[in-house]
């Protein structure tokens, strides 16, 4: 199992080698830099930053090894057939056209949503004088258990979750610029910042 962290760029269209029109996710992978190694883990900076709008022991720690500073930092498991160096790069030629990966990221946040969009309720009767058409209606039992059951389905916050998409082929590859192009769509807005696995399931 190995990886890099990314950013999302945006969505657009290419064509596949029988002639259709492919959805893919533009994702600039890499280069990340081997900041620590760590049992079956190796954590990974991506995205210069600026130093001063880091905090003084983030800064101090890139200082100590070495490296430019990034903005973004996370562990991912590491390939136990590789040995990794302190400040080495991996790029996107880890990946190659035709392999399937996991981009896991955050979800697009849309706020305090209803039951009927949060929880695909069908809804009350719309005719006959009902006036229960995207309301909530009855909550449970009233003597027993005399309360909501944990758990119930009801409105609230919805999306802004950390989210995996599973198994999305990769189309194609751009070393010069960094980019991998995926086949479907991939968690959150443009800019959103995403982790790049090998298919656990493929």
């Amino acid at each position: 199992m190995t990886g890099l962290l990314g950013k999302k760029i945006g969505m657009t269209q290419v064509f596949s080698e029988d002639g259709k029109f492919v959805g893919v996710t533009a994702i600039e992978a890499g280069p990340c830099a081997v900041m620590a190694v760590r049992g079956k883990n190796i954590q990974l900076g991506f995205d210069a930053a600026v130093e001063k709008r880091l905090k003084r022991p983030q800064a101090g720690n890139f200082k100590k090894l070495n490296i430019s500073v990034r903005k973004f930092v996370k562990e991912i498991s590491k390939d136990p057939a590789r040995e990794y160096k302190i400040g080495e790069e991996l790029k996107v030629d880890l990946f190659k056209t035709g392999d399937f990966v996991d981009v896991t990221g955050v979800s697009l946040g849309k706020g305090f949503q209803g039951g009927m969009k949060r929880w695909h309720w069908h809804g009350g009767p719309m005719t006959h004088g009902s006036t229960s058409h995207r309301r909530v209606g009855s909550m449970g039992s009233t003597t027993t258990p005399g309360r909501v059951w944990k758990g119930h389905h009801l409105p609230g916050h919805m999306g802004a979750e950390k989210v995996t998409t599973q198994n999305l082929q990769v189309v194609k590859i751009d070393l010069e610029n960094n980019l991998i192009l995926v086949k479907g769509s991939v968690p959150g807005y443009k800019n959103n910042y995403l982790i790049i696995r090998k298919a656990k399931k493929k």
